[in-house]
């Protein structure tokens, strides 16, 4: 019996959460390290999984299948595509640094506070939601997902309500309540939309009698399933609304300001850069795979809420007075551009939003942690309360402004090549919602570059006049975010190699091939 990989993958940082929760009470350095080094080691064997994965080998790889609850037809079932293996890749490889990040955000309070935060039941939370992510993307059993997407808000709760940003203008009490209420409405937004994904999932097993995707998906392929219009488009819906809280998509998006807003900003990171990622997956894996007919029926619908998304989360970006806001509003517009490019079913725009959940990671993380440390710094989440700061301390300038042009964007920076792509794709079939998309761009432009200006340019403020700069701890957390950017930026190919052989699959899937160019356009 061969090695199992991807059950290790998920089961190291799973023990490394209750290790790390059992460290005793005082030994909150030695909780520190255990944490990364469980997360470093998780990461060699996300690597490992790359380096194991043929892209033009069979679809599922690494598979692993054992019974679990036979009488009700439930699977253990892993196997990962290229999708799955680029976004655990990206997991593995944020979470040390989120880590890191949040070295002393929770370390005790100041004496005579009457709050404890206990270190290792932080960094053990952040190790629970890891494995509940990666085995979320390595899942083919539907009840199996169903399980671990549910079972990560419980760690995401406590996180967000426990760990909170100490950086609140209106104090202590006010700053716990506002916890308290984003923490709250965080879980009650999804898990609505996991029990409406239950109906579903419990739907799904009444027509095709089992919950293997692989099973229900040849099943479908070959005309031995059959499902009727009706009932294919309603467990669809009841998939995909789930999957758009997590995501999310206007209008089920307003857990997600409040969320990270209220977040420490290595958490901030996890929320958007790592669990969100779930939701846009799972709309590839599972929504375009097992209802084919519903996902094309419902495109034009779907189209329409991510161009709202886009458009509506940057304005609402360009507006804002916090940071952290601003940069959860740019995050609704990049998801928008994400759910766009899987739903217009071409092969550029599915390559460029899988691309884009990797690049988007990657910016976010950059963009928030350098954030959450010059607002650890000042003690504020206020843009007003800044100014001046690149001429006290500007390496954390310098790589705010890189993270804030890729946020953008720029050409020569990862996101550009997703977006491009994501932009074409659509273009080619929808050329409307193409065209008002790129609208998405310019504000984005915009919001950047007024935040970097008001932040760091102009006169110092007093305030901000004895600020250090990035310590080697920090820079440690930002240098290797640079350099992937500006590398996938240039050189694209080692992810896109992976990503578009399943890409081509789901294209497949829903009986979908690339629009051809009209004579004129070949002239």
């Amino acid at each position: 019996m061969s090695f199992p990989l991807l059950t290790a993958t998920a089961a190291l940082p799973a023990l490394g959460a209750v290790a790390t929760a059992a460290v005793p009470a005082k030994q909150r350095t030695a909780a520190k390290w255990l944490a990364l080094l469980v997360s470093l080691a998780t990461l060699a064997l996300a690597i490992l999984v790359l380096v194991r994965f043929d892209p033009d080998g069979a679809r599922y790889q690494l598979t692993e299948s054992h019974a679990w609850i036979a009488d009700f037809g439930v699977r253990y079932e892993l196997g990962v595509d290229g999708i799955a293996v680029a976004l655990l890749a990206l997991t593995a490889l944020l979470i040390p640094f989120i880590v890191l990040a949040g070295w002393r955000d929770a370390d005790p309070l100041e004496t005579g506070s009457k709050r404890w935060r206990p270190t290792q039941g932080y960094f053990a939370l952040i190790l629970a939601v890891e494995a509940m992510v990666i085995i979320s993307f390595e899942a083919t059993d539907v009840f199996l997902f169903y399980i671990f997407f549910e079972a990560m808000l419980i760690p995401m709760y406590f996180l967000i309500g426990g760990f909170g940003d100490r950086a609140h203008e209106h104090g202590e009490a006010a700053a716990s309540t506002q916890r308290s209420y984003a923490a709250v409405k965080f879980l009650l937004y999804n898990l609505v939309g996991g029990l409406i994904m239950l109906a579903a999932v419990i739907g799904l097993y009444v027509v095709a009698g089992n919950f293997s995707l692989q099973e229900i998906a040849q099943a479908r392929a070959s005309g031995s399933l059959h499902m009727a219009t009706s009932t294919e488009r309603w467990l669809f819906l009841g998939f995909f609304f789930a999957f758009a809280v997590k995501a999310p998509l206007w209008p089920l998006h307003t857990w997600l300001p409040n969320a990270m807003q209220e977040s420490t900003a290595p958490v901030a990171v996890l929320i958007t850069a790592v669990v969100d990622k779930v939701g846009t997956f799972a709309m590839l894996r599972f929504c375009l795979q097992l209802f084919p007919e519903a996902s094309k029926w419902a495109t034009p619908a779907i189209l329409v809420l991510a161009l709202i998304s886009i458009v509506y989360g940057a304005l609402l970006a360009v507006g804002q007075r916090d940071i952290k806001r601003l940069v959860a509003y740019a995050s609704i517009s990049h998801f928008g551009f994400i759910i766009m490019g899987i739903f217009a079913m071409t092969s550029q725009g599915q390559s460029g939003a899988t691309l884009y959940m990797v690049n988007h990671g990657i910016s976010t993380a950059a963009l928030m942690l350098v954030a959450g440390f010059l607002i650890s710094r000042r003690g504020s989440r206020l843009i007003a309360d800044y100014g001046g700061v690149q001429k006290v301390a500007p390496v954390l300038a310098g790589t705010f402004l890189i993270g804030g042009l890729a946020t953008l964007s720029l050409p020569g920076l990862a996101p550009f090549v997703s977006e491009f792509l994501v932009l074409v794709g659509t273009f080619t079939r929808y050329p409307a919602i193409g065209i008002v998309a790129t609208f998405g761009i310019v504000l984005a432009a915009l919001y950047t570059l007024v935040l970097y200006q008001r932040t760091m340019t102009g006169p110092v403020k007093p305030e901000v006049s004895a600020m250090p700069d990035l310590r080697t701890r920090e820079l440690v957390v930002v240098a290797p975010l640079i350099v992937l950017l500006i590398f996938l930026g240039v050189y694209p190919k080692p992810v896109t190699d992976i990503v578009n052989p399943a890409v081509k699959q789901t294209m497949s899937d829903v009986h979908k091939t690339d629009p051809k160019p009209s004579v004129e356009a070949a002239k």
